[in-house]
């Protein structure tokens, strides 16, 4: 009976170390995509601001595979090491409040759209927003980056 407990235990916490990665969940006409990201803080709006870092991130650098696969798209930054060798770009591009809200819409503000988990220290939210990725990648191509 303790090993099915500790088991059980396991499972959950390994569900929910997958469910924060970020996820399609559609493209739109005007080729933007919504996204179901997840950001962890310090309290709810510390972690919201994450999460909106997030879907930016993964669009510019890791490319999006989980989820709606019929959206699956590769990173924007398509060269190796760009944040890195970008990195003064990127670290003003991604402070807090910074250039990067630009390209974020909050898609879903409806009750129960967004999903908070606490524990002992921290607060994760899961939240679904939309990054206009064509105004995105014109950015960097007016900044040389592209």
């Amino acid at each position: 009976m303790k090993k099915l407990i500790i088991a059980a235990i396991a499972l959950l916490f390994s569900a929910a170390a997958f469910a924060q990665e970020t996820e399609c969940i559609g493209k739109e006409m005007d080729g933007s995509l919504t996204l179901r990201v997840w950001g962890t803080g310090r309290n709810r709006t510390d972690a919201l601001e994450q999460a909106k870092k997030q879907a930016v991130y993964d669009v510019l650098f890791k490319g999006i595979t989980k989820g709606n696969t019929d959206y699956n798209m590769r990173p924007v930054m398509t060269e190796v090491n760009a944040r890195q060798r970008y990195q003064d770009y990127f670290d003003i591009f991604f402070m807090d409040r910074g250039e990067y809200l630009k390209y974020i819409s909050m898609e879903d503000k409806r009750a129960g759209s967004t999903r908070i988990r606490r524990n002992y220290r921290d607060v994760t939210v899961g939240v679904t927003v939309r990054v206009l990725v064509p105004q995105l990648r014109a950015r960097l191509k007016a900044d040389g980056l592209l």
